[in-house]
């Protein structure tokens, strides 16, 4: 029987390749998407024509419960939520009812369908926050520090209730920082990556940065995926922290971006005050040993071969004219 997946955020980074994921293991792909929306599906570019796309505001709970009645889903995905972590400052009440609301709907409509559907919530390391130790873990304490961490762990928690109270077949997948070459050019990775192919291809001579020294445990997008889909296919669901394990530093990220270009870094790399943050005394980083074990699941793209693909990615483009070099930050 061919499995049909449900997903919300389809075009999204992580909707791209869990879409690609699924197909490629002979899934019905539908992809959840409000009608205000449907020009954003042109991102999934080869794959838009393999999936199928549902047309639903997802604020709308009677309209969501339809659709999953009338696709039957044997999973969900819930992906949903603002690309930028920032952004979330400009919009709290509509972050939150995009995360939480959305989830909230979403499990709602499984269990008025009475289905067996196999739901995962998109959590992240956000719901964290201002930690208190290093590295964290499927225990460790929740203090989010911005409006898009707090709605991440509302929707955790609404998750858990309803896997409590009513017994549905859902989780939560905790992800750390995953990249790819389908990031938008605000975040840094993609920054990096695109400022490197400029340099090289003379189309730019200078990257403005902030703190080098600043940490993340970053992996890639398409490894985290795999994740998400081992945790539907466990005989039990459980709630997992998704990371490498492995810190880098910011200088880390820009040396290994420039060094794949064979360019010296310090030679283009000016600090800009205006975006240094503060410090961290203690870091967000995974303890990833329960999906390891339970879930048999490893990163496979080390670091190194992340960044150098983000970087062919945007030397390809750039030579193409799909991209412009260097994009201001806003």
């Amino acid at each position: 029987m061919t499995k049909t997946a449900l997903i919300t955020g389809i075009t999204g980074q992580d909707g791209y390749y869990l879409s690609q994921l699924l197909l490629q293991r002979g899934y019905r792909v539908v992809g959840l998407v409000p009608p205000s929306r449907q020009a954003s599906v042109a991102k999934l570019d080869e794959l838009a024509d393999a999936v199928t796309i549902a047309g639903v505001d997802l604020t709308d709970g009677a309209a969501l419960r339809q659709v999953v009645v009338d696709y039957q889903p044997q999973e969900i995905y819930n992906l949903a939520a603002p690309s930028f972590v920032p952004a979330s400052w400009e919009d709290p009440l509509g972050t939150l009812d995009l995360i939480t609301g959305t989830a909230t709907r979403l499990l709602d409509a499984v269990r008025q369908a009475g289905l067996e559907t196999r739901f995962y919530q998109a959590s992240s390391s956000e719901i964290f926050g201002d930690v208190q130790a290093s590295p964290q873990a499927e225990t460790t304490g929740f203090r989010p520090k911005n409006p898009y961490g707090a709605a991440k762990l509302h929707a955790h928690w609404t998750m858990v209730h309803h896997r409590d109270r009513y017994g549905l077949f859902a989780c939560s997948g905790v992800l750390y920082n995953h990249e790819s070459p389908r990031r938008p050019p605000q975040f840094v990775t993609r920054k990096v990556a695109l400022a490197a192919a400029s340099i090289k291809l003379g189309l730019s001579d200078r990257l403005s940065m902030g703190n080098l020294d600043a940490k993340r445990d970053w992996g890639y997008a398409g490894d985290y995926v795999e994740a998400m889909w081992r945790m539907l296919q466990a005989d039990t669901p459980e709630d997992y922290v998704i990371g490498t394990g492995i810190l880098h530093t910011v200088e880390d990220l820009v040396a290994t971006a420039f060094a794949s270009v064979d360019l010296e870094w310090q030679k283009y790399v000016d600090i800009d005050p205006k975006f240094l943050r503060p410090d961290e005394h203690f870091q967000l980083v995974a303890n990833p040993t329960k999906a390891n074990t339970q879930l048999q699941w490893h990163p496979q793209v080390s670091f190194e071969q992340l960044i150098a693909t983000m970087v062919q990615a945007d030397l390809t483009r750039l030579q193409a004219g799909t991209v412009q070099p260097l994009p201001a930050l806003p």
